[in-house]
């Protein structure tokens, strides 16, 4: 986006019947499964674009993105195996490692609030949260299966020091994006009944 385009009228939504089918067959793929081929450096920097346009109260931009290739992923899960052996359970610990280095990219969305601003901290999060699924959506609409997750290492004080995350920062999630071999079965969904309180 350019200046020229600040203030610039966009069109009104229209219906969409293919936009509605999509999401409502919307699935996350299992990490592991994810392989080639993955996006190309135009198409990621289409996903990141489309992603960033996510909800944003005080236009703060309280994400920031690391795009992560296989041989930084690898360098990394390597890094990680001697803070999985402090994890409750290490050998599970040092199975989803696995997570990190199968799919061809992975965006790593960080979440960046401005401590002290009118815009609370947890509407700042929210933010950053909305940008991770946006990212799926964007991977979607391009052709690619994509799976946001978070896992042990988002959370492990040192694993986060490995992972470039700095004070006041946090993991929002790590977008892995690649090709299925096989579609995704479907997984139970919520009671929309139980869920919801309608008010006139």
């Amino acid at each position: 986006m350019t200046d020229a385009d600040l203030g610039k009228a966009l069109p009104l939504p229209t219906p969409s019947a293919e936009l509605q089918a999509r999401l409502a067959v919307r699935r996350s793929a299992p990490a592991q499964s994810l392989t080639g081929p993955g996006p190309s450096p135009a198409e990621v920097e289409r996903i990141l674009e489309l992603g960033a346009r996510t909800p944003d109260h005080g236009k703060l931009f309280p994400w920031r993105f690391v795009v992560m290739g296989p041989q930084s992923r690898a360098a990394l899960a390597e890094a990680l195996l001697p803070h999985a052996e402090r994890q409750p359970d290490p050998a599970k610990a040092r199975h989803v490692l696995s997570k990190l280095t199968a799919p061809p990219l992975t965006i790593l969305v960080v979440s960046t609030p401005v401590e002290g601003h009118k815009v609370p901290v947890w509407e700042q999060q929210l933010s950053a949260g909305a940008v991770c699924m946006n990212l799926e959506h964007a991977a979607d609409a391009l052709g690619y299966s994509a799976s946001w997750i978070t896992d042990w290492y988002s959370y492990d004080p040192q694993a986060m020091e490995l992972l470039g995350v700095r004070a006041g920062e946090q993991v929002a999630g790590f977008i892995h994006i690649g090709t299925l071999a096989e579609a995704p079965l479907e997984r139970p969904r919520p009671d929309l009944a139980a869920k919801t309180d309608y008010r006139s």
